[in-house]
């Protein structure tokens, strides 16, 4: 009997067995799934952040917020993203300008935060805030 033919006829169904997972998994990674959403809040409305809207996106587990391009970046010493719950808890996020100028348009909202009720924009260095988007209903993430 050939080796050859042996090992081809085990190994045969193993290989078949492997591309096809491999398939599966690839298709799936294209298919949206059924919990993936994107949300935009209302205008921001406040004393230095009144222009454009952000947009909460959420994928694969990811969710994040982007600001509109519209929106323009307060004249604030240290601007930052600010979500609340609807349990009243405030998180504090990235900063909207990092080092060299670069701008934090879209960031990750934190796995912690279950959901966001308003979207702000604070003033770390003097610890006020600059302006606040409503979403219709709260976004559960």
């Amino acid at each position: 009997m050939n080796t050859v033919s042996l090992t081809t006829r085990r190994l045969a169904p193993v290989l078949a067995s492997a591309l096809l997972w491999t398939l599966a998994l690839v298709l799936l990674q294209g298919v949206a799934r059924a919990d993936d959403f994107t949300v935009k809040t209302n205008t921001f409305a406040g004393v230095k952040a009144n222009t454009g809207f952000a947009t909460i996106t959420k994928s694969m587990d990811q969710a994040t917020l982007t600001w509109s391009d519209d929106f323009t970046i307060p004249d604030a010493p240290a601007p930052h993203w600010q979500v609340v719950d609807t349990k009243g808890n405030v998180y504090l996020l990235q900063r909207l300008v990092a080092k060299n100028d670069r701008k934090n348009r879209t960031i990750t909202i934190p796995a912690y935060v279950k959901d966001v009720a308003k979207v702000q924009i604070w003033c770390a260095y003097a610890e006020v805030l600059l302006g606040e988007a409503t979403l219709d209903k709260p976004v559960k993430l």
